[in-house]
């Protein structure tokens, strides 16, 4: 029997899942995931604030995988043989494949961190990092000026930034302070130049301190490049992120980075049994960057090829929209919106966002009423 191994509970694979449940192959489908649930990394900034609960922005795996008739395992990839078709297991368990959905998504980059220890806090794993977040804002609502440092100037910086400060505020903690460490090239990269102002004046606004530099970790909090120390009760890492350092001994072909290169149907171009989307890879035909965005989008064509590759059937290519819509949640119900050269800001913003992530939630979550209802 033909075995389909999807490794990783990213975003796209839970459109693998979705059109499993629709179609009747006779294969048997294994889901590798080290969690039940997938955090929907959209909300998790709206979850800080307060805004929503851990259930809101959660999806649980354990019935879309029931209604995809795959069978689940609770464990993390540690290796591909892709000459062999074999996965290794963190149990230490292996498992052989006939086709391979690559969806374990990128690691955080420690590399300049690590020293501060246990005052650290990665963002990634999202898993790991609900699980710590209400003791830092327990030990923040306890503790005389508390220092919140959050590393890291992109999309996700910025929102853990304002969220964490729209916290403290909510929870009354005392003279507790949030400092966001940018690179020398300011907030934002890749966004408008008016996304970059509305998002300073924002943070400025609220009281969040902004530096550009190189942040290194020290044992005490941060050491920046222009000279400056930072003393931090922690670290938040939203740094720059790297490929799981186990695809290197793969096999696969990989780019200079070492994420899997795959062409424009999200297929490794040294194995066609194996497709792969999310962070885990990059197009060899185009510049396509590491956001949800594409995750999600990529979704569906990476479940159509995948069948299409057993059935032998014509494969579709994914074509991302030239400009994306982003939504940055700013702390309270307020968010910037960021299309090309255009942005907005306002409560209307949140709205819209809102409804978006909630639209997405909710349609990941048909299969998990339907399952229920039939148990």
């Amino acid at each position: 029997m033909y075995r389909l191994i999807m490794a990783g509970g990213g975003h796209a694979q839970l459109s693998v899942l979705k059109t499993l449940a629709q179609k009747s192959l006779g294969i048997d489908a294994v889901l590798i995931t080290p969690s039940p649930y997938q955090i929907y990394s959209g909300m998790l900034p709206g979850w800080i604030a307060g805004h929503y609960s851990l259930s809101d922005c959660r999806i649980d795996l354990r019935p879309l995988a029931a209604s995809a008739g795959a069978r689940l395992i609770f464990a993390q990839v540690v290796g591909i043989d892709a000459q062999r078709c074999r996965i290794s297991l963190s149990d230490g368990m292996h498992l052989d494949y006939d086709g391979l959905s690559l969806d374990v998504g990128s690691e955080a980059d420690l590399s300049l961190l690590e020293v501060a220890g246990e005052r650290l806090l990665p963002i990634k794993p999202l898993g790991n990092f609900v699980q710590r977040w209400p003791a830092i804002l327990n030990a923040a609502s306890q503790q005389d000026h508390y220092r919140l440092v959050v590393v890291g100037g992109g999309a996700a910086g910025v929102e853990l930034a304002f969220a964490a400060q729209y916290a403290f505020a909510t929870q009354r903690c005392k003279q507790a302070s949030v400092v966001l460490v940018a690179s020398e090239g300011g907030i934002l990269p890749g966004h408008a130049s008016g996304v970059k102002h509305r998002a300073r004046a924002l943070l400025e606004q609220r009281g969040i301190t902004l530096y550009q530099a190189q942040a290194v970790g020290t044992l005490e909090g941060v050491a920046l490049s222009n000279g400056q120390s930072l003393l931090a009760d922690c670290i938040i890492a939203a740094t720059g992120a790297r490929p799981p350092a186990w695809l290197r001994n793969s096999g696969l072909a990989l780019d200079e980075q070492g994420y899997v290169l795959v062409d424009a149907q999200h297929r490794s171009i040294s194995h066609p049994n194996v497709f792969a989307a999310g962070d885990v890879c990059m197009r060899s035909d185009i510049q396509l960057a590491h956001s949800g965005v594409h995750a999600v989008f990529a979704g569906p064509v990476l479940a159509h090829n995948l069948i299409a590759a057993i059935n032998g059937h014509t494969l579709e290519s994914y074509r991302p929209r030239k400009k994306s819509l982003y939504l940055l949640a700013t702390g309270p119900k307020h968010a910037i919106a960021s299309w090309g050269v255009f942005s907005a800001q306002g409560h209307w913003v949140w709205r819209w966002k809102d409804w978006i992530d909630r639209r997405f939630m909710h349609k990941n979550g048909t299969l998990n009423r339907l399952h229920n209802e039939a148990a």
